[in-house]
């Protein structure tokens, strides 16, 4: 007889953990801020979705036992004046209008989506299945408010070894050592292949993992290849057959572009507007008016502004030889590159380079 109640008191504690669970799933589902639901709607759900017959005492009860759990519930709770067994009118709460307030906001998930479309280190499919994961985090009417958004672009990356990448990368930076690994690049036929040494073989980098880093929608690792005492910037999307090796890592403050000192994150981005690997340099720089703002979003706010004019203005930023040149041709003539003479001499070169290239080759 003892057996017999132990085992259907296990069935009892089962049962209760199954309805707790499927409202759960049902608030997680069918519920919001703007979609509340009643108890008898949760009851008319649990009936549907999974073919279980509760009644309204135990709904209720299994509600404030998710309350208790921690699940951030809202609900109302409404006065009526009945009593049909005395016939004398009494006072009753009734609790209805259940939602299920969510760890994160529909705002902040729609953010998440967009960032994952825009960025092009993640593959098709991978990120078709990160959004949905992302989807399900909210209810069904999240869902339908997402489906207007653009279809994905197919001309993402193809590396389906995207994640295992970023795992292996994450762990040897925090083991503090070195990786190993492929670095592939596009043919004329569009497929990637691993870059190779002049003899053919595949070349095998070899480097010292300091971080990594999103910039303009693709993915980037900050590191030291082994035979240089510089940094160097690979995109991940592109790294294959990563492996750990047992070896320590380059300390960062030993490269010649560190000055003694660890990676400083901000300030490293905000001097690589490219991710190109250079000298960094404190450049003087001649700008129209508007591009005020630009050079802030870009820059950071580490500017110094001089010599102002009603039409220009002269800015100091410190920045990546090779980037800044790029910048200021890009930007030629709203960008006008004052000092170091180095660079203002390279970014003239490059455009007489494209000039000279324009002028001297036949296009048909």
């Amino acid at each position: 007889m003892g057996k017999f109640n132990k085992a259907k008191e296990q069935r009892e504690r089962q049962s209760k953990k199954l309805v707790l669970f499927n409202i759960l799933d049902i608030l997680r589902k069918y519920s919001d801020e703007n979609h509340r639901l009643s108890q008898k709607e949760i009851e008319e759900r649990l009936l549907r979705d999974y073919d279980m017959r509760i009644d309204r005492k135990t709904i209720k009860s299994s509600l404030m036992s998710l309350e208790e759990f921690g699940y951030d519930l809202e609900y109302s709770e409404v006065s009526r004046l009945n009593n049909k067994r005395t016939g004398n009118l009494e006072e009753n709460i009734i609790t209805t209008d259940y939602f299920l307030r969510k760890d994160i906001e529909d705002s902040e998930l729609r953010l998440l989506i967009d960032s994952l479309l825009f960025s092009k280190h993640i593959s098709y499919n991978q990120c078709k299945e990160l959004i949905g994961k992302l989807e399900n985090l909210s209810s069904i009417y999240f869902k339908s408010r997402v489906k207007h958004i653009a279809t994905m672009p197919h001309d993402r990356t193809n590396n389906q070894q995207l994640f295992l990448t970023i795992d292996i990368l994450d762990e040897a930076i925090s083991l503090n050592k070195k990786v190993r690994f492929k670095y592939m690049e596009y043919n004329t036929n569009l497929s990637q292949t691993a870059k190779k040494l002049a003899s053919g073989e595949e070349r095998l980098y070899v480097v010292s993992p300091y971080q990594m880093v999103a910039k303009e929608g693709k993915y980037y690792l900050i590191c030291n290849f082994d035979y240089y005492n510089d940094v160097s910037n690979y995109r991940v999307d592109r790294i294959m057959d990563a492996e750990i090796l047992d070896e320590r890592a380059k300390p960062f403050e030993q490269l010649k572009e560190s000055n003694g000192r660890r990676l400083d994150l901000t300030q490293y981005m905000n001097e690589h507007i490219y991710m190109y690997s250079s000298n960094t340099s404190r450049v003087k720089l001649r700008i129209i008016r508007p591009m005020i703002s630009d050079i802030i979003d870009i820059f950071g706010t580490n500017v110094r502004f001089m010599n102002q004019t009603e039409d220009m203005v002269t800015v100091q930023v410190t920045a990546n030889e090779t980037a800044i040149a790029q910048f200021a041709k890009n930007f030629s003539p709203d960008v006008l590159v004052l000092e170091p003479e180095n660079v203002r001499q390279r970014v003239i070169d490059m455009l007489k380079e494209g000039l000279e290239g324009y002028e001297q080759r036949n296009f048909n």
